[in-house]
């Protein structure tokens, strides 16, 4: 990713905007990953324990518990909104567990880069422009996508039978939509209001909003 010091060049309106990264995209993008990366760390204990009494109940029903893990990509690209912010922010909150000590080790970075690339393709569908609610619970519900293709071809995922696999995904896309969209759209918008995110777009937006 290359890096500029100013956040645009163009004039006010202009019609391009500038998806260079500025050093306070790089430093907010590594504090959100860092946080995220405690908050995977702690799911790692609760939301676990939660995704195996799902599964008891019924195979794939699990998926419900899993959107926690996804949301350092969401909240990255709501707020960065520049091309690399969903994968540098999951990839790096994955980083944290092992790093920690997670039970999953360095696999957990796998699951990071594949969840991350899922969100990555959806803002960059919509040309980096778009952040709204309805984007961002389709780039959560991507992130879910990622985690199952990812299980499916490294896990043996597919040994499991097409009708675990279809649960699986179903709960995967609802709790990736509500948590990691949903969540993460709720959270940037409460750190907007506090004035802490005033040089990204999403600050502007909640001052203008007021």
């Amino acid at each position: 990713m290359s890096v500029s010091a100013n956040s645009s060049t163009a004039p006010r309106g202009a019609s391009k905007r500038n998806l260079q990264w500025r050093v306070v995209d790089i430093i907010v993008a590594t504090v959100l990953a860092l946080a995220s990366g405690l908050l995977f760390m702690f799911w790692n204990s609760v939301g676990y324990a939660w995704l195996l009494s799902l599964e008891a109940l019924t195979p794939g029903l699990g998926g419900l518990a899993t959107g926690t893990w996804f949301i350092g990509g969401t909240l990255g690209a709501l707020i960065i909104r520049k091309p690399g912010a969903a994968i540098y922010c999951e990839v790096l909150a994955a980083l944290v567990e092992p790093l920690l000590g997670a039970q999953w080790g360095f696999a957990a970075v796998w699951s990071g880069i594949a969840q991350g690339l899922a969100v990555e393709i959806v803002v960059a569908i919509f040309l980096y422009r778009k952040f709204n609610l309805q984007v961002a619970m389709l780039a959560g519900a991507a992130a879910g996508v990622g985690a199952w293709i990812l299980e499916l071809v490294l896990y043996g995922n597919l040994a499991k039978g097409p009708e675990y696999l279809a649960i699986y995904l179903v709960t995967l896309l609802i709790s990736g939509a509500l948590i990691a969209g949903l969540g993460a759209h709720l959270v940037a918008k409460a750190l907007a209001k506090t004035g802490a995110l005033d040089r990204f777009a999403v600050g502007r937006e909640a001052r203008a909003a007021v």
